[in-house]
């Protein structure tokens, strides 16, 4: 994609700017980045060390580049910056990790000043040395003023990424997260699984109970779900009756090499298990708007697809998920297909 900035020019070499981490990913055209007349370190310890030795106005931190601990290692940043303001540039499946470095904590402090979704055309980002400074809170006012900004993230963040009927997140959330996560199981030798499952025979219960019983079975299903999954785990409503779940190895989890190639084969094991689980307990939730004889009714059908083996991008995940899902139909619904064939009888497998 081309950036249609011009970005060599006096203006943007004239503050003094500090980016921390590969910028590749993280802004449109990277390369010419190098152009710039702006200090770059490959790692937050020297980051640190830059920025204790020259003064900065601006100080870009990719977040991949700070490991597990970023708060501490912000606040380490912060302490020796001498005032400069500190930008965090992120992929979308790190966000929800970002909002908590932005806000104020109750000791009057925050690790950093703002954030940015990756990529970031450089014009945006310098500009956000001229972004006025919120003023820095009394204690009274902290938790009052952190409610207002917060409120306002959190609204523009669901009108963006969340399906208005269940609450779950949208198929526009759910495709780039999937993208953005098989992109981080590439260079981590992580495990990624996508499960695709719909309600069987849905159109029944909207054409005899009506619309309102229908909305209630979605919303239900998806709360049900979200129960079953890991807390890192995305569900998501993709359209109609369609929900997809994103499996996926939780970023805060440190495992060596030979632990994940141990693992890798487990993971749909993992999934399917989860998927069962929440087939069971929606065929015992209780539906009052279907009568009395709502319990026990519900059925799901889906599909099962694993990456690196069954698709090398979001797309073909999507794609093989849906055929095992449609097989899964077609073989009498009721049922949780891997791809390639119904799923195998497995040992309730080690959860995360």
């Amino acid at each position: 994609m081309i950036d249609f900035n011009p970005i060599i020019n006096k203006e943007h070499n004239s503050e003094r700017i500090l980016l921390i981490g590969d910028v590749n990913g993280a802004f449109f055209a990277p390369d010419n980045i190098k152009k710039l007349k702006w200090q770059q370190c490959e790692n937050i310890t020297e980051g640190i060390t830059a920025a204790g030795n020259e003064r900065f106005d601006l100080i870009g931190v990719i977040v991949s580049s700070l490991g597990t601990k970023l708060h501490s290692t912000l606040l380490n940043l912060r302490q020796v910056s001498r005032g400069a303001r500190i930008i965090l540039l992120a992929q979308m499946f790190e966000e929800p990790s970002v909002l908590q470095l932005v806000r104020w904590s109750s000791d009057g402090k925050r690790p950093a000043d703002d954030y940015m979704i990756c990529p970031v055309r450089v014009k945006q980002f310098v500009e956000s040395i001229q972004k006025p400074d919120i003023e820095k809170p009394k204690a009274r006012d902290i938790t009052e003023a952190s409610y207002d900004k917060d409120t306002m993230i959190s609204e523009l963040i669901k009108m963006a990424t969340e399906d208005d009927l269940t609450g779950m997140k949208n198929r526009r959330y759910v495709k780039e997260f999937l993208r953005q996560t098989i992109d981080r199981a590439k260079k981590k030798s992580s495990r990624v699984t996508v499960l695709i499952f719909d309600i069987d025979d849905f159109k029944h219960y909207n054409d005899v109970y009506g619309h309102p019983a229908g909305d209630s079975i979605l919303k239900q299903a998806g709360i049900l779900m979200q129960r079953c999954c890991r807390s890192h785990d995305v569900v998501g409503r993709i359209g109609g009756d369609e929900f997809a779940v994103i499996f996926w190895d939780n970023p805060g989890e440190e495992t060596s090499e030979a632990e994940r190639r141990a693992m890798q084969s487990d993971h749909p094991k993992e999934a399917i298990f989860i998927a069962e689980r929440f087939r069971k307990e929606l065929n015992a939730a209780e539906m009052p708007l279907l009568g009395p004889e709502g319990q026990g009714v519900l059925t799901i059908s889906g599909g099962l697809a694993s990456f690196p083996g069954d698709g090398s991008n979001a797309n073909e995940l999507f794609e093989q998920a849906d055929k095992a899902l449609l097989e899964a139909k077609r073989s009498g619904k009721d049922r949780i297909y891997l791809v390639g064939g119904p799923q195998e009888k497995t040992i309730e497998p080690r959860m995360e």
